[in-house]
C-alpha cells in the first residue's frame, strides 16, 4: 500500500469492478484523480467531453447500450452542477450511473469558499439511493463498492463526493475495529419471481380474456422469446412503450409499435378495444392511452416492487424478472382457439404501415421529415444502434423506424430532455465500437448540445473498429415540437421570437472538424445521402432541410385538435398555408381506403411555394 493515494485506490477499485471508461471533464476539484489517472496509465479510460452535462449523457448512453454501469466524473461546484441534467436522465429512465464528484478541501468547507456548493444537499434527490461524502481514507473501498452495487441493484444514480485534499491523502484501508466498515467486490445475480398463488391468479385473468393487449417496456428486453410465445398463445397484440421500442422486433405482424402521444394508430386501437391488459417491464405514465379503467382486467409484471401497481388498477401484480416470471406463467396459459382478435390487430398494423408510407410520400417544402425517416428504415443495418433526441425527431423515430435483428435504440424517455442524442451515440460507440450508430437530432437540440460533441466524435473516432457514426440533423429553423404543441394545445400561432432558430451550415462545420457530411435540399437526394453516410469511413453528418409544416398529428387526433391548429393559422401563423395543407394531407392518409395511393411517388416533386 506504500505510496498509494486515495485517488489511486479509487481508480483501482473501479478497475476491479470492471469499469473500462469514465466519461469526464477535468477541473482542479479532481486534480488528485487526474494525477492518479496519469499514474495508472489512463485505466479506466478518461473520455473527455466538451461539457460535464455531455459526460453524464455519455455515461447514460454507455449504460443504456451496454447494460453495464456508466461512470462520470466532474470537478466541484460548477462541474458538479453541470452533471445534474444527465444524471436525472439516468434516474428517471432507471439506468445505473455512478458520479464521482470533487469538492473543496475539508478545511474550507463551511467557509463560503470559491466553488463551494453543498453537494450533499444538491445531490440528495438525484442520488437519493446512495450519496456519500468521503472525509477519511478508511471510507474506501466501501464508498465505491456501495455506489456501484446500488446503481446496479436499484437501476439508478449514485454519487461519491471526494474533497480535493482527501484525494491526496495516503490510502489506508478500514481496520478490524469498531466503526470501521469493511467491504467486498461484486453483486450476485438475482431474479425475484412471484409466488405460485399469484401466477395462478394472473393466468386466470389472462385465460378469461378474449381480446388480450400486451404493453412492454425496456424491462421486457431480456424476455423476447417469452413475450413472442405468450403473444402466440394468447393471440395478443403487443404495443411498446418508447423506451422498449427495441424490446421486440417490428417485423412481427402483431407488434403494433409505439404507444402514446408519439405512438401509432394500431397501438391506440389495441388499447381502445381490448378486454384484458398485460403490462411487462414498463412504467408508461400516460394513463389516457391505456384502456378505460372499467374496460379491461389487468395484470402487471415488474421487477421493482416500488414501481408495481402504478398507472392502472391492476387486478394482479407480479413482482419478478420478466423472463423468469413469463417462463413460470406460460405453462398455466391456455391457447386461445379464436384468432379473430389477432387478425384484427394484424390488419390494423398492416394498414398503419401503408399509412406511414403514404404520409412519407406527401410532397413538402423542401423535404418531408417523415420521408427522411421512412427512407432510412430499410437501409438500417440489422445491428444498428439508434439514438433520438427529444422534439419532433422523436415522433418520426417512434413511428417510421422498424426495429429488427439485434437493433438497439433509445432516447431520453421520462425526462425528455433536449440534447442527449449525440452524446448517447458516443457512449453507445464505446459500449459497442464494432457496431454502427445513428443519431437523429433536431436543429434545436443540435445547436444546444450536439455541435461540440462532434469534436468528441472526431477525437475518438480512430478507436472505433466500425467507423459508422452518423448524425442526421432535421434543419427546419424551428423548435418544431413546441411550435406544434402551441398550435394544437393552446390554439396559438407560432411565436417566432421563441421558436425560430438560425440556419447553420452543419455539414460544413462537420467537415471543418475533420468529419464528413452533406446537405440535402431535395427529396431525390435523401436515399443517396443515407447510403453514403452508412458507407463512410468517417463520422458523417447529414443536414436535412426539412419542412416545419409537416404536423406530428397524434394517433388519437380529434377534429377539435385539428381545428385548434387551424385556428392558430387564422391568428397569424407565419407558416399558415403550408401548415394547413400539410395537416390535412397527413390526416387524409389515415382516412384513405387500403390500397388507394395518391398519384406519383411524391419524392421527386419540386418545391412548393409557401403562401
Amino acid at each position: 500500500m506504500t505510496g498509494t493515494k486515495v485517488s489511486d485506490h479509487v481508480l483501482r477499485r473501479l478497475r476491479e469492478w470492471g469499469v473500462e471508461y469514465v466519461f469526464a471533464y477535468p477541473g482542479d476539484g479532481i486534480n488528485g484523480l487526474l494525477a492518479a489517472w496519469g499514474r495508472a496509465g489512463d485505466r479506466p479510460r478518461f473520455i473527455q467531453s466538451r461539457h460535464e452535462e455531455m459526460s453524464a449523457f455519455q455515461a447514460v448512453g454507455y449504460a443504456k447500450f451496454s447494460g453495464r454501469v456508466g461512470v462520470c466524473a466532474a470537478t466541484s461546484g460548477p462541474g458538479a452542477i453541470h452533471l445534474l441534467n444527465g444524471l436525472y436522465d439516468a434516474k428517471l429512465d432507471h439506468v445505473p450511473v455512478v458520479a464521482l464528484v470533487g469538492q473543496t478541501d475539508r478545511s474550507a468547507m463551511g467557509g463560503s469558499y470559491q466553488q463551494e456548493v453543498d453537494l450533499a444537499t444538491l445531490y440528495k434527490d438525484v442520488a437519493s439511493d446512495y450519496c456519500v461524502t468521503v472525509t477519511v481514507p478508511e471510507q474506501f473501498p466501501n464508498a465505491i463498492d456501495r455506489a456501484v452495487r446500488t446503481a446496479y441493484a436499484r437501476r439508478t444514480v449514485t454519487a461519491v463526493i471526494v474533497p480535493a485534499d482527501v484525494q491526496e491523502l495516503d490510502y489506508s484501508p478500514p481496520e478490524h475495529a469498531f466503526k470501521m466498515v469493511p467491504s467486498s467486490l461484486g453483486i450476485a445475480d438475482y431474479a425475484p419471481v412471484p409466488s405460485d398463488t399469484d401466477l395462478e391468479r394472473a393466468a386466470e385473468v389472462l385465460n378469461a380474456g378474449e381480446k388480450v393487449a400486451v404493453l412492454i417496456g425496456q424491462g421486457a428486453r431480456g424476455a423476447r422469446p417469452e413475450v413472442e410465445r405468450l403473444a402466440d398463445v394468447l393471440g395478443a397484440g403487443v404495443a411498446k412503450a418508447l423506451l422498449g421500442k427495441d424490446a421486440l422486433p417490428d417485423d412481427l405482424p402483431y407488434v403494433t409499435g409505439s404507444i402514446g402521444l408519439l405512438g401509432t394508430r394500431p397501438s391506440y386501437e389495441l388499447m381502445r378495444d381490448c378486454d384484458t391488459l398485460l403490462v411487462i417491464g414498463s412504467s408508461f405514465p400516460y394513463t389516457q392511452f391505456m384502456p378505460e379503467f372499467d374496460q379491461a382486467r389487468a395484470v402487471q409484471i415488474d421487477i421493482d416492487p416500488h414501481m408495481i401497481g402504478l398507472r392502472y388498477p391492476f387486478e394482479v401484480q407480479l413482482v419478478g424478472d420478466a423472463g423468469d416470471t413469463l417462463r413460470r406463467l406460460l405453462p398455466r396459459l391456455h391457447r386461445k382457439s379464436s384468432r379473430d382478435w389477432r387478425e384484427t390487430v394484424e390488419k390494423n398494423t398492416a394498414r398503419w404501415w401503408e399509412v406511414m408510407e403514404r404520409r412519407a410520400s406527401v410532397g413538402a417544402d423542401p423535404v418531408n421529415p417523415e420521408y427522411v425517416f421512412h427512407a432510412l428504415d430499410p437501409l438500417l443495418p440489422d445491428n444498428a444502434m439508434i439514438t433520438a433526441d427529444s422534439g419532433s425527431a422523436a415522433n418520426w423515430y417512434a413511428r417510421h423506424l422498424r426495429m429488427r435483428g439485434t437493433m438497439r435504440g433509445s432516447l431520453s424517455g421520462t425526462l425528455a430532455t433536449m440534447g442527449p442524442a449525440v452524446p448517447y451515440a458516443i457512449g453507445a460507440k464505446f459500449a459497442h465500437p464494432d457496431r454502427p450508430v445513428i443519431a437523429l437530432v433536431g436543429d434545436g437540440a443540435m445547436q444546444m448540445n450536439g455541435m461540440m460533441e462532434l469534436v468528441t466524435a472526431a477525437k475518438y473516432r480512430s478507436e472505433w473498429s466500425d467507423p459508422r457514426f452518423v448524425v442526421a440533423v432535421l434543419n427546419n429553423h424551428d423548435l418544431n415540437q413546441v411550435t406544434w404543441e402551441m398550435r394544437a394545445m393552446s390554439g396559438a400561432p407560432q411565436f417566432e421570437e421563441s421558436q425560430a432558430i438560425p440556419d447553420l451550415p452543419y455539414a460544413d462545420i462537420a467537415r471543418c472538424l475533420g468529419l464528413d457530411g452533406t446537405r440535402v435540399e431535395k427529396p431525390k437526394q435523401v436515399e443517396a445521402a443515407w447510403r453514403n453516410a452508412l458507407a463512410a469511413e468517417l463520422p458523417f453528418l447529414i443536414d436535412f432541410r426539412t419542412d416545419p409544416a409537416v404536423p406530428p398529428i397524434p394517433p388519437h387526433a380529434t377534429l377539435d385538435q385539428i381545428q385548434a391548429a387551424a385556428a392558430s393559422v387564422l391568428k397569424g401563423d407565419s407558416d399558415r398555408a403550408a401548415m394547413v395543407r400539410q395537416g390535412f394531407l397527413a390526416k387524409v392518409q389515415e382516412l384513405m381506403p387500403v390500397g388507394h395511393h395518391r398519384g406519383g411517388d411524391g419524392h421527386d416533386g419540386g418545391s412548393r411555394k409557401r403562401q
